[in-house]
């Protein structure tokens, strides 16, 4: 399935893929562009997918990718190209602020203090829980799918960075974390339980 607020952008390369494959009848070059179009459309399907989760208790992971940092009551994820960017709610709660900053396009795997971030507040029955959308070198826009005073439930989609990017969360004191940086991880897998 494709991502809510994605399918235009996945669709792209489908027209030059018809084009180049009318023209391939005049002359073979078009069907070499035709089959780099063929592979283009297979990847912008596959990056903008939206495959179901399993939902595991406790406080989950929003997204896709491998742990960057874990401690302090912050976990941070970076999603590679080859991962799912769907992000996920990863605790049961309200929002009750979005904000969105606009800044740099640095590395999502690096600095990223001045990349543009979506900041979403979302208060819940173990406390406040701050989750932060960054946008990476190729990301260029954070599609939310929520507002501030949605209830949402565990697992529920809270939106989608588009071409890489990273997720922090963090958590109250009280949350004890069961993942280490380094580990790659799935979005509704547990990060830490309370």
């Amino acid at each position: 399935m494709i991502a809510r607020r994605c399918i235009h952008i996945a669709l792209l390369p489908l027209p030059f893929l018809i084009i180049f494959a009318i023209l391939a009848s005049i002359h073979s070059i078009f069907g070499y562009l035709s089959i780099l179009f063929i592979l283009l459309q297979i990847f912008f399907f596959f990056f903008f997918r939206d495959m179901p989760r399993h939902i595991e208790d406790g406080i989950i992971s929003p997204a896709d990718g491998r742990v960057m940092h874990a401690g302090d009551g912050r976990v941070a994820i970076f999603m590679s190209l080859l991962d799912m960017h769907v992000n996920l709610m990863p605790y049961d709660g309200r929002i009750v602020g979005m904000k969105h900053y606009s800044g740099k396009h640095a590395p999502a795997y690096g600095d990223v203090g001045e990349n543009e971030r979506m900041e979403i507040d979302v208060e819940t029955d173990i406390g406040k829980v701050k989750i932060l959308q960054i946008a990476g070198i190729l990301a260029r826009r954070i599609v939310p799918y929520i507002k501030e005073g949605d209830f949402l439930k565990k697992g529920e989609k809270i939106g989608i960075i588009r071409f890489g990017s990273r997720v922090e969360i963090l958590l109250p004191e009280k949350c004890k974390l069961v993942v280490k940086k380094g580990q790659k991880i799935k979005a509704g897998r547990k990060i830490a339980e309370v």
